[in-house]
């Protein structure tokens, strides 16, 4: 869900958004202490930022993933490694015995005799070339897994601070909106006492009072979206819905033009992007592939000792209580199956490269779109700016002019309409700057 849809919305002519904020004292949660709805947070856009990076889901999980990747990591190298086995068995025959005829009139009996035997192996792999790739890979696919929680901070991070934007770009419209409907207000109690003396008609009365009501419902309909603008910020933040959030910071904290252009002066390095880099990543992934299918060409060689303790030994025993066993594995002829898959492996190496050198000419074009973005969002940002300048001196100008009975109501209503629209232009050029540069920051790794 994105915020912008609903304050675009809610901007639209007199549906400017507002929002209204819980009174009380407000206090940021202990350290490692998981929100459990009760809490009250008092936070500026970093600190919003560090409850994100703590609790937010999807940043767990990241984090999750790279443990996972560490224990498979782990598993890897324990391949290489020494490998201890032991076996306990036990045999009864039951008291059995064969008689065994050695002549006639000569014969001898053979009882079987119970035996346990402890039977312990050490084994050791000296060489494969598919464990030295495979223990390579493992520990580029954690590499890539920590890459990717970086990305997906940014992605966190970037979606706290729109949202955060959003709510201030609200609040400023709420208090555009309430002194708008203070001034109607007073218009229309002024126009109320003219329609008593006989100066006004009815009818400029009303059409005031359609105007004042339109205004408070626009003012309750904005305090509701906002609550949900606020239940979207708690769940990027990783907080429930029940908590309680005041936003210490105001829309003039952080609207700051020269700033913004200053920004699109900053050059650009691909391979400095995240995206870049875990595509480099994923290269170097299908190259260890390569490798790995090339490896089936050598052989395996492996070493076990074994040694056999009998705890209830026969009468008659011949096996040898140690033995080493040297073993070696020589791939000889596989009918091209294994040419077959080098070659596919290839084939994924030269892709990933495409899609590499793919990816570079598109985070370049992208890194030109983005400032173009942010250029044409502050050149309407300082048309519309100038266009309330414009809009506000001519509402005021039409209200001198309808005071003296110059003019009618309804010339006074377009004027406040046309003003409103003005403003709701305004903080939609706003909104579009804060969010081109917030682009652009993620962009840059710099959010």
């Amino acid at each position: 869900m994105r915020i912008r849809g609903w304050l675009c919305s809610a901007l639209f002519m007199l549906g400017l958004s507002a929002f209204a904020i819980n009174q009380g004292d407000r206090l940021l949660p202990d350290d490692g202490v998981e929100p459990n709805g009760d809490e009250a947070y008092v936070l500026s856009l970093d600190e919003a930022k560090e409850l994100a990076l703590k609790y937010n889901i999807t940043l767990k999980n990241a984090g999750l993933s790279i443990q996972k990747a560490n224990a498979a990591k782990w598993e890897a190298i324990a391949q290489g490694l020494p490998q201890v086995n032991a076996t306990v068995d036990y045999t009864t025959f039951f008291g059995a015995s064969n008689t065994i005829e050695m002549a006639p009139g000569a014969s001898t009996t053979i009882e079987f005799n119970n035996t346990s035997n402890l039977n312990a192996t050490v084994s050791q792999l000296i060489f494969s070339g598919a464990y030295i790739v495979g223990l390579q890979s493992a520990k580029l696919y954690e590499e890539m897994m920590v890459k990717s929680a970086e990305k997906s901070e940014l992605d966190v991070k970037q979606q706290v601070a729109s949202a955060y934007y959003a709510i201030l770009l609200a609040e400023k419209t709420k208090d555009i909106l309430e002194q708008n409907l203070e001034n109607v207000i007073e218009i229309r109690s002024k126009t109320e006492m003219m329609y008593k003396t006989g100066v006004a008609e009815l009818t400029d009365v009303d059409q005031l009072s359609i105007q004042v009501t339109m205004l408070e419902s626009s003012l309750r309909a904005t305090a509701r979206n906002t609550s949900l603008a606020y239940d979207i910020l708690k769940l990027q933040m990783g907080i429930t819905p029940n908590a309680r959030v005041e936003l210490t910071q105001t829309i003039d904290d952080f609207f700051e033009p020269e700033s913004f252009y200053s920004s699109l002066l900053r050059a650009f390095n691909v391979e400095e992007h995240v995206d870049y880099q875990l595509m480099d990543q994923q290269v170097e992934v299908s190259d260890k592939q390569v490798k790995l299918a090339k490896m089936e060409y050598l052989p395996t060689i492996g070493a076990a000792y074994n040694r056999l303790e009998q705890i209830l030994a026969p009468n008659f025993n011949m096996n040898p209580k140690n033995t080493l066993t040297l073993n070696m594995n020589i791939p000889i002829f596989s009918s091209g199956q294994r040419k077959a898959k080098v070659n596919q492996a290839k084939i994924d190496l030269e892709t990933a490269e495409n899609n590499k050198q793919q990816l570079n000419d598109a985070l370049l074009a992208k890194d030109r779109t983005i400032k173009t973005n942010l250029k044409t969002a502050l050149d309407q940002y300082d048309a519309q700016r100038k266009n309330v300048e414009v809009a506000k001196r001519v509402f005021d100008n039409i209200d001198r002019k309808y005071e003296a009975g110059m003019v009618s109501s309804l010339d006074l209503t377009t004027a406040n309409t046309n003003y409103l629209n003005a403003e709701s232009s305004y903080i939609q050029a706003m909104l579009d700057v804060l969010e081109a540069f917030v682009e652009l920051e993620r962009f840059y790794n710099n959010i």
